[in-house]
């Protein structure tokens, strides 16, 4: 069951895109899947992001459908 995976900020800079296709059944799935895919930079800074799924902020345990958009938004600092 893929879902378009949208990285932002910080967590664009660690994965190297911006974008992927990433199977889940579940936000944590998902994120699980990108954590193998991208690494342990990818994986720090995950607990400090909120995720969001078509636009509404989610918890890890939340379903995904195929097409949904799940996108991880760091903490933004500035000035």
């Amino acid at each position: 069951m893929p879902v378009e995976l949208r990285l932002f900020a910080s967590a664009r800079e660690a994965a190297g895109v911006d974008r992927d296709t990433v199977p889940g059944r579940t936000v944590e799935e998902v994120l699980s899947e990108a954590s193998i895919r991208y690494g342990a930079s990818f994986r720090a800074i995950l607990p400090s992001c909120r995720i969001w799924v078509n636009g509404e902020q989610v918890e890890y345990s939340s379903p995904v459908q195929p097409g949904d958009e799940v996108a991880v938004l760091p903490p933004v600092s500035g000035g």
